[in-house]
């Protein structure tokens, strides 16, 4: 469907099974040759291609709908490229020699790709979300099949022409009859999407007897303590929940304010809410690719008492579904509004009375993939931060993990399994340890 008409207009061509398989093949075949090449150059020279190519960006933005995060999300590939370039190989470098606890013996140690890694990625962000984990395994020394979602099958075409030819690396048209396919044929998967189809594909991980790094989404929350900077926390929970419509794992999804700020912080937030205006208006807020629950979860969010600010209605513009930055006050955790994933611009705000409560209240979720915190201090921020069971969290500010790539971390909850996309472990998921344990001294430690 093109999300700025709501009309479909491109026919999926899924590929075949056999066709699949057969890819998968060629790029296993192609590892040992990856494994033994200069891959930095390689990679650096796609970076350097994606950075530039106006035909990329044009389908990301039929894609999507949306042009400054299409934009953003090319230069973000290129940046991850350029910093696995650099930082990989000391990552992967061979581990020198250590003496063992038994005297005579030594142990090295070095990095096994895995020789076929498998990404099936989501709609949201086609080609950050679909390269994000591939760029890393192809450094490690991996070859990489990608499936992304066929909501945004655009983008594949001018990705591929951008490809070197010595980059074993394939991004496939398909369905989800392709991503179950996909996983039989490769030795280590990635998937980013839902949870409920995260645990089938966890299930046919397991089966196939192959590991499996799952990002299942989130449902974060932002909570502004009593003597918070109010104009920046509201400005930071806005654009953090509502930058490309709300549909980002790491949107600002429900806000939690000290009672005795809260009417200030909430008229601020209305306030710049009803300043922003959609993409279609020259404002930054682009089009819904999917509705999906955000009308029933406000419905039963009115029923049940809660109040709309601003926003609360998809618009149709030219065909497509928008929604301006909808703020809801009057809300508690007996609405889904408030403990269901939304992926729309929609930000409930609720007041707290005391630390305990707020904290009590953010990790009152199914999901655990970050948060924000904003106090007068960051000492006093950071405290809170530690008490949240969530893998990231942004200090006085909102939903960095958008652009901040450094830190490790894990998901909790529901949002997510296996080792962290982020920090050094990025790289190491994508290898096997194999140790070497050398005697040197004259005799076997079985000699009796």
């Amino acid at each position: 469907m093109n999300p700025l008409t709501g009309e479909p207009d491109r026919p999926l061509s899924p590929m075949p099974p056999e066709e699949l398989a057969a890819t998968a093949g060629e790029l296993r075949s192609r590892s040992a040759t990856w494994r033994a090449a200069d891959r930095g150059e390689a990679l650096s020279a796609f970076g350097a291609a994606i950075a530039g190519d106006e035909h990329l960006l044009a389908a990301l933005v039929a894609d999507t709908g949306r042009h400054a995060e299409s934009e953003l999300e090319r230069r973000a590939v290129a940046a991850v490229i350029d910093r696995w370039v650099r930082q990989a190989p000391a990552l992967l470098a061979d581990r020198p020699d250590e003496p063992a606890a038994i005297p005579g013996i030594v142990v090295g140690g070095q990095a096994v790709p895995y020789e076929l890694v498998g990404a099936i990625s989501p709609w949201n962000f086609p080609l950050l979300l679909g390269l994000i984990d591939a760029v890393p395994a192809l450094a490690a020394g991996c070859a990489v099949l990608v499936k992304p979602s066929e909501l945004t099958p655009r983008f594949i075409e001018p990705l591929m022409r951008l490809v070197p030819p010595e980059l074993p690396l394939r991004v496939v048209e398909g369905d989800a009859r392709t991503g179950e396919t996909l996983v039989g044929l490769v030795d280590a998967l990635v998937f980013t999407g839902g949870v409920a189809t995260g645990r089938k594909v966890a299930q046919a991980a397991a089966r196939a007897f192959i590991p499996a790094f799952l990002e299942l989404g989130g449902k974060d929350p932002a909570i502004v303590l009593a003597g918070a900077d109010l104009d920046r926390a509201a400005t930071a929970i806005l654009r953090g929940g509502t930058a490309n419509a709300g549909q980002a794992c790491q949107s600002i999804e429900r806000v939690y304010v000290a009672r005795e700020i809260f009417d200030d912080f909430l008229g601020l937030l209305v306030a710049k809410a009803e300043a922003t205006s959609l993409t279609c208006e020259g404002g930054p807020v682009g089009p819904l690719v999917r509705t999906g629950v955000i009308p029933a979860q406000l419905a039963e969010a009115a029923a049940r008492g809660a109040v709309v600010h601003t926003g609360g209605q998809i618009e149709r513009h030219g065909g497509g579904h928008w929604m301006r930055p909808t703020v809801l006050s009057g809300v508690d955790h007996s609405m889904r509004v408030m403990t269901e994933e939304t992926f729309g611009p929609v930000l409930p705000v609720m007041a707290f009375d005391g630390v305990d409560e707020a904290v009590a209240l953010a990790n009152d979720s199914d999901y655990g993939l970050s948060a924000a915190v904003f106090a007068a201090t960051e000492e006093e921020a950071r405290q809170v931060a530690s008490r949240l069971r969530v893998g990231a969290v942004s200090v006085n500010d909102a939903a960095l993990t958008a652009f901040v790539h450094e830190g490790e971390k894990h998901s909790f909850n529901l949002s997510g399994l296996g080792g962290s996309r982020m920090g050094p472990a990025a790289v190491n998921r994508f290898v096997r340890r194999r140790a070497h344990l050398v005697n040197r001294s004259p005799r076997s430690v079985w000699s009796v």
